[in-house]
């Protein structure tokens, strides 16, 4: 079987496979971290394994372990080393992937550090991590075999930086807390119980939010900017209803100085993710590389996703699928740009504007995107189709509605927000005016001035949900 066989099979949704797998049956209940260096160049890719560590209970998924919800531009794989058995599949996607369509990626050779959680398995597991392109062909895989017993994988089981949790979904009642799981370590109890019962981590989406550029003197600050992005995030649905679903765990890591680096002022910061804006020479585009101090501060923390909370009024961010949520806590637009880049990194959801900027073509016109708001109309049966109204156009004319910059009544953003219901075809999104299709006139994943998600990015953030929260 060829590489782009094997990636394929890996990610579709195998209902029998998942149906007879019990998460205990292959799995400790613990977290092996996996890290690895990303590199190469516009046309190489290169994965080489870095490092194994043994870290706090496993926050992700129970269940459906042999399924992906989204395709995204890279997948890691874990496989039973005796049987061949597909265990466990995670997509993702990676900023040495979007490095790749810069400009700077024809010229130079880049590594990229990057660190993968999968449940700790009970046995001896093949792993392969594979990458693949815009056409999505396989362009760079490495299998390794991870033995349980094996000395040198480190174990980090005591959170190295302070947290507390902002907001708890579900809880059990202190007597359901197992005081440990099969293996004989301890579960998980939080430093800090601000709200009633234990964190239930099973049932639960666990999101951090990691302090970036705020001093110790400034950690009450980054506790209220917590509170404010929790509020900001479940003030638009589908999270609002979702809410119960989901944890968020304030992780307290301290910096030498207040605020972020910003390179083109000649301004450099000691902070513990390594943020800095610039990223690829784009001003705004806030980001880091620096993926293993990101995840040895949340060593001994459950979680599956991530926001990176910097402590700044310039504006700025970004959002990587199945990686990290980056964005800005004090300019005005905090809220708006929070939730549209947690949109693409938890929902895997794409831009639906078009700059027609990009160095390469990132959706070709060959190939259907992964992400669920984007077609090209290769495979648009798989998208929104079935959302369509009868006789709809495609491509879709826009309707006459209020311009967003110049809005100055009630009425004319009702009329604007009302454009982000109507579902169509829309052309212009990924970046591209042509080829490439969006839901709805105007949308969440497209502008800042309105305040709702379309119905096609709605259902698919509900649907990502239902997913990783399913028993």
């Amino acid at each position: 079987m060829n590489k782009t066989l094997i990636a394929l099979a890996a990610v579709c949704c195998s209902l029998l496979t998942a149906g007879a797998q019990t998460f205990s049956d292959d799995f400790t209940g613990r977290t092996l971290r996996l890290d690895y260096v990303l590199a190469g160049n516009n046309h190489e890719q290169h994965i080489y394994f870095s490092e194994a560590m043994l870290t706090s209970p496993w926050a992700g998924r129970r269940a459906r372990l042999a399924e992906a919800p989204l395709r995204g531009n890279g997948q890691i794989a874990l496989s039973d080393h005796e049987t061949g058995r597909l265990l466990y599949v995670h997509t993702f996607s990676t900023l040495f992937q979007e490095w790749q369509a810069t400009e700077e990626a024809t010229r130079l050779n880049r590594a990229f550090p990057t660190c993968f959680n999968v449940p700790m398995p009970k046995r001896k597991v093949d792993v392969s991590v594979t990458l693949t392109d815009v056409h999505a062909n396989v362009v760079g895989q490495l299998q390794h075999t991870v033995d349980p017993a094996d000395i040198l994988i480190r174990e980090i089981s005591e959170p190295q930086v302070p947290y507390h949790y902002v907001w708890k979904g579900s809880t059990l009642p202190a007597e359901a807390v197992k005081k440990s799981d099969d293996s004989g370590h301890r579960n998980f109890v939080p430093t800090e119980r601000p709200l009633d019962g234990e964190a239930d981590i099973t049932a639960c989406i666990d999101l951090a939010i990691v302090a970036e550029g705020y001093t110790r003197q400034q950690m009450g600050k980054f506790y209220q900017d917590c509170e404010r992005a929790v509020e900001a995030l479940f003030a638009h649905e589908p999270f609002t209803s979702m809410k119960q679903r989901f944890n968020v765990v304030a992780v307290a890591a301290e910096s030498v100085g207040s605020g972020p680096s910003v390179p083109h002022l000649g301004r450099w910061r000691q902070t513990p993710v390594g943020t800095h804006y610039d990223t690829f020479y784009v001003q705004r585009y806030l980001m880091t590389s620096h993926m293993t101090h990101l995840y040895d501060l949340l060593a001994g923390i459950p979680f599956e996703h991530i926001i990176v909370m910097v402590n700044s009024d310039t504006y700025g961010g970004g959002g990587i699928y199945n990686q990290l949520t980056v964005t800005t806590s004090d300019h005005p637009t905090f809220r708006q740009v929070l939730v549209h880049e947690f949109g693409h990194a938890y929902g895997g959801l794409g831009d639906e504007y078009a700059y027609d900027d990009s160095y390469e073509t990132i959706y070709p016109a060959d190939t259907e995107p992964w992400e669920p708001n984007l077609t090209t109309l290769v495979d648009f049966t798989s998208k929104w189709a079935d959302m369509l109204p009868k006789g709809t156009a495609i491509p879709t004319p826009p309707a006459k509605i209020p311009d967003y910059r110049q809005i100055k009544t009630e009425e004319e953003r009702r009329l604007l927000n009302d454009a982000t219901q109507r579902v169509g075809v829309f052309e212009g999104a990924g970046y591209q005016s042509k080829g490439v299709y969006r839901p709805a006139q105007e949308c969440r994943m497209k502008i800042n001035e309105v305040e709702k998600f379309c119905p096609v990015c709605s259902r698919a953030l509900v649907s990502i949900t239902d997913f990783y929260t399913s028993r």
